[in-house]
């Protein structure tokens, strides 16, 4: 399975990508805080086999805009897509995720998965989520779910009472909502930098 990771504003993140018969590809793609982004993403599974697993996170801060557009298209029969993106929003940041999954009447025997989860840290921060099924085929297995929500005060509590600094508990509990997404980054000084900045959200 090829592996790929793409940051915002450092390398170019490739728009279209088409995978055919037994082709495998994991890939992820990350904002950082203080980058705009505009992400169009399409995946075309063309072959008996094929399979995607894509991660995504986003990290925002202050006025930052992020958008963010997936579209997963089962062409063929036998393929399995997972989709997954988490993203952490605060001061007055604006982030929008729109997926679609969309499956072919002859594409039988598909498996496809789309998740997307968001964290606000302010009250004037703002998050739109919008997955979609669009289904022909009889014989498959697809589902969706976003959610938004805030930073648990109740677990918060717990942490200070066992002497755990309010700050600190507020970072250990980002670092456990996107470490799914992190943990798998091969890259070590990049998941460092990536939990280093979550202070700025």
């Amino acid at each position: 399975m090829t592996r790929q990771v793409y940051i915002a504003g450092r390398s170019p993140i490739p728009r279209r990508v088409i995978l055919s018969a037994g082709e495998s590809l994991d890939m992820t793609v990350v904002v950082l805080p203080g980058v705009d982004s505009d992400i169009p993403l399409r995946f075309d599974l063309t072959g008996e086999g094929a399979r995607l697993q894509l991660r995504g996170l986003y990290l925002c801060n202050a006025s930052q805009q992020v958008d963010i557009t997936v579209e997963v298209r089962h062409e063929v029969g036998g393929c399995t897509s997972s989709q997954q993106f988490r993203g952490i929003v605060g001061g007055e940041a604006r982030a929008f995720f729109f997926g679609k999954i969309f499956v072919r009447k002859d594409a039988q025997k598909t498996c496809a998965y789309q998740e997307n989860r968001n964290l606000l840290t302010s009250d004037a921060a703002r998050v739109e989520t919008r997955p979609q099924l669009e289904i022909y085929a009889d014989d498959v297995e697809c589902s969706h779910g976003a959610t938004v929500g805030s930073l648990s005060e109740e677990e918060r509590f717990y942490m200070r009472s066992r002497g755990i600094p309010d700050e600190e508990a507020r970072i250990l509990q980002m670092i456990s909502f996107i470490s799914p997404i992190v943990e798998n980054i091969e890259d070590t000084d990049l998941r460092a930098e990536i939990y280093g900045l979550l202070s700025q959200c």
